[in-house]
């Protein structure tokens, strides 16, 4: 027998001892399976197919409420414990090296696995045939800085047992993932103190792991990947359907439909205005005729704010992606075609327009104004997880079905926006999207003024870094 062998036949008669004396168990490790079980809940949405490697005795899968749940384990003793405790549930006997398995999943679960295979690239390399675009592979892993506390407590016999393990960072595994052809989408740590201390234990591992220098004494590290786009088959040329709120901006509406290109493989416009006193209802409805688009649409919005016209345009949309245009023109409706092939290309799944990259004209953004989308897009890249330039540019363009999957979820944030810009964003990092910025030339109003009022609606922004911290960052 070779070494890989043995150490493979070690592993799983350990696991089967281990499965055996569950059966009587009365170890410490609640508040730490408690926790993980926790952060999977808040990435995994309800009625997915999830694909747990490494599954044990099947409760984190099952917590994840899966619409499909399948688990595998090379340990016979823990999959007839799983096949117990959970029957809605499929699991199998299989090395997570030589996966049997060909059916695709929305989501692959590696819970504290990367520890204790042989090769980590082999097991990456395994899940390949089950990936799609758009599966999201969650890892979490011990850290080797909680070696020696974790063999006292074993020693001690209030933590489970664990034969020599392989003792990985963040980065050794951004590393292995990157050499297996797949992106890190997102990294984090969980779990700072290991007992069920009512108060002490929340505020340790809900906000002070999140926090530098303590998170670098967590117990476990989280990885949010997913396989290169560029290894999938091409998208085919997708249909667009273009958001336009507009209120007071009768000046710019010819101006905008002379100069907007070809979106996609079909282009539906849809212009959401918003109770304006210029007379800019007319000018759209006088402007669509000479044109006799048959994808052009116009609608009154019933609520105010920008957010509730977005999400008025989004809900008549039949396009496969759904973009937002100001109808102030202070970005060129010429740049639009490279947020389409983004997304269609697979770079993307969220495009975020950044007026940040490129110099501005004169008058574009006001000093302060520029100060306080620079300060927005530190504290939002921290929050998020995600690199955000730009937090406040009115372009953007995603998915529909990702948008639905967004506005499903949306009761966990609440309708706190009405800008709309942060209640897309943080829908998109909750749901674990590829969020890319798209450079833009932010120019000068030609016609109207802006709708923003710097104070009022700065101290909004303030509240909303407030509750995404509550809501993503703190949980």
């Amino acid at each position: 027998m070779d070494s890989r062998s043995r150490y493979t036949a070690d592993r799983r008669a350990h696991w089967d001892r281990v499965a055996d004396s569950l059966k009587t168990w009365r170890g410490w490790g609640g508040a730490y399976h408690k926790r993980v079980t926790s952060a999977y809940r808040f990435l995994v949405p309800p009625g997915l197919r999830v694909l747990e490697v490494g599954c044990g005795q099947g409760d984190l899968l099952a917590a994840c409420r899966p619409g499909l749940g399948v688990g595998v384990d090379f340990s016979s003793g823990m999959i007839d414990r799983a096949r117990g405790r959970h029957p809605g549930l499929h699991f199998a006997i299989a090395d997570a090296q030589a996966l049997p398995l060909r059916t695709t999943f929305d989501v692959v679960i590696l819970s504290d696995l990367l520890n204790d295979v042989w090769d980590v690239q082999d097991v990456l390399d395994a899940i390949r045939p089950v990936l799609t675009r758009r599966t999201r592979l969650i890892l979490n892993f011990y850290s080797r800085l909680w070696e020696a506390p974790l063999a006292a407590a074993e020693s001690l016999g209030v933590a489970k047992p664990v034969l020599h393990q392989n003792w990985l960072t963040i980065e050794d595994v951004g590393n292995l993932l990157h050499l297996e052809g797949y992106g890190v989408l997102r990294a984090w740590r969980e779990f700072l103190f290991p007992l069920p201390v009512p108060l002490l234990e929340p505020f340790f591992n809900r906000f002070l792991v999140r926090l530098w220098p303590f998170q670098h004494l967590a117990m476990s590290s989280f990885v949010l990947a997913a396989g290169d786009p560029t290894s999938f088959a091409p998208i085919e040329k997708p249909s667009v359907s273009l958001i336009v709120p507009a209120r007071n901006e009768a000046g710019n509406i010819a101006t905008l439909l002379d100069r907007l290109p070809p979106l996609g493989q079909e282009t539906e416009i849809i212009f959401v205005e918003g109770h304006s006193n210029d007379g800019t209802y007319d000018v759209i409805e006088r402007e669509m005729a000479k044109r006799a688009n048959p994808r052009a649409k116009l609608v009154r919005q019933e609520g105010t704010g920008k957010g509730d016209a977005v999400r008025r345009g989004f809900a008549m949309a039949s396009g496969d992606i759904l973009a937002i245009l100001d109808a102030d023109l202070s970005v060129r409706p010429e740049d639009l075609p490279r947020f389409v092939a983004a997304l269609q290309e697979g770079k993307a799944e969220f495009a975020n327009g950044v007026r940040l990259v490129y110099p501005m004209e004169g008058e574009a953004m006001r000093f302060l104004n520029l100060v306080g989308n620079r300060f927005f897009s530190l504290a939002f890249s921290w929050l998020l997880g995600q690199t955000i330039k730009d937090t406040l540019c009115g372009t953007k363009a995603l998915w529909r079905a990702d948008y639905q999957r967004l506005s499903a979820g949306r009761a966990y944030f609440g309708d706190f926006d009405p800008f709309g810009d942060f209640d897309l964003l943080f829908g998109a990092a909750k749901l674990g999207l590829r969020i890319v910025d798209v450079p833009v030339r932010y120019q000068r109003r030609t016609y109207g003024k802006t709708n923003i009022k710097r104070w009022r609606h700065g101290w909004l922004l303030v509240r909303m870094a407030a509750l995404g911290a509550l809501r993503l960052k703190f949980t």
